[in-house]
């Protein structure tokens, strides 16, 4: 396993960092930490955001949809009967265009729309113009059918490089990745769902779901880790409501390995 420093752009103004980041002349450098990839772009100013630094007992709960029908209803009445009035939905664009009507549901019930951009690949492997129509057709999709310009996007496996970093920024988008992930769409069991969220979550998480058709066990999970949440004292807010007004890091970046993570779930 190769470790190498990861370096922020305000440290650069160190000398001898400097003359680190200029040996190695990338702009680029990755970390292993906890078996978790780490990206950090030295000159855009561009990151993801995996979570946030806050004393409050603050989390958020998201959820993927690319593909599907029969997990969302059911993941939703679980929201509902436990009275979650705040999460994030990050939708693909044909998933969007396809189920009108759900979205807006999703809508009409409170909950924050993302975008999950619209072909379901990685999009590092994308030139620049390519991932502009990419994020650019599911942003008109959302937009038509919510009324509101989407601002936070979960791009497909969690992938991304500097370039796809820069191109999401520019399009006025956060990106927003995840630091708890249940691999609910591994289809692990239901309690090795709810042993691995409630061990991993942490003030200030960003906890990743599915639901699409591939998250068979999310919503029998979910009937216990909504109630063992609130007992351990956790808000849940949505993404935006987590990230505003506090101090977002983006750095360390961290890039989720998404062959390991997400390459036969197409979720």
């Amino acid at each position: 396993m190769k470790f190498f420093w990861v370096i922020s752009a305000a440290k650069l103004k160190n000398v001898s960092i400097l003359s680190f980041a200029i040996l190695f002349g990338t702009g680029v450098f990755i970390a292993e930490r906890d078996s978790i990839n780490t990206l950090v772009t030295m000159s855009s100013g561009q990151g993801a955001i995996y979570s946030v630094k806050t004393d409050k007992k603050q989390i958020s709960l998201t959820f993927d949809i690319s593909w599907g029908e029969r997990q969302l209803k059911p993941i939703m009445d679980v929201l509902k009967e436990n009275d979650v009035k705040d999460a994030t939905f990050f939708l693909s664009g044909p998933w969007s265009d396809k189920h009108r009507e759900e979205v807006k549901n999703i809508q009409s019930m409170g909950y924050e729309i993302g975008s999950h951009s619209h072909r379901h690949d990685n999009h590092s492997q994308y030139d620049e113009n390519m991932m502009k129509e990419q994020i650019g057709k599911a942003h008109t999709i959302l937009k038509d059918i919510t009324g509101k310009d989407p601002t936070l996007i979960r791009l497909p496996n969690g992938d991304f490089d500097k370039r796809v970093l820069k191109v999401a920024g520019e399009l006025n988008y956060k990106v927003i990745q995840w630091d708890t992930d249940s691999l609910d769409w591994k289809r692990p069991g239901v309690q090795k769902i709810i042993d691995r969220v409630l061990k991993k979550v942490h003030p200030g998480d960003i906890v990743l779901f599915h639901a699409s058709d591939s998250a068979e066990e999310t919503a029998e999970a979910l009937k216990t880790i909504l109630p063992k949440l609130r007992d351990e004292g956790y808000q849940l807010v949505n993404v935006s409501q987590l990230i505003a007004g506090t101090d977002i890091d983006l750095t360390p970046v961290k890039e989720k390995d998404s062959n390991k993570q997400n390459q036969n779930a197409n979720n």
